[in-house]
């Protein structure tokens, strides 16, 4: 599992589209979506359901997605504490 998987399979999780995740995060929509088919074939899972156009994660992808906030968050906070550090 990868940091950028992680982070693919967050955004799409949180605005329901790989179309709006991609454009959010700044990459294509075919490498978004590649991340998170490697994320899923890599543990053998199903962290979203997919129903056309639109992404909802399944049981497992909301308690990941639980975790990737958490992560993320301790993420920002890192960055701020270092930033306020250089200041």
């Amino acid at each position: 599992m990868s940091y950028a998987e992680l982070r693919a399979f967050h955004s799409v999780a949180l605005h329901g589209s790989f179309t709006r995740a991609a454009e959010a995060l700044h990459v294509t929509q075919p490498t978004l979506s590649g991340q998170v088919k490697a994320l899923e074939e890599a543990h053998g899972v199903k962290l979203l359901d997919r129903r056309g156009r639109e992404v909802a994660p399944t049981e497992l992808g909301r308690v990941l997605l639980d975790i990737t906030r958490r992560l993320f968050a301790l993420e920002a906070e890192a960055t701020q504490l270092l930033a306020a550090a250089r200041g």
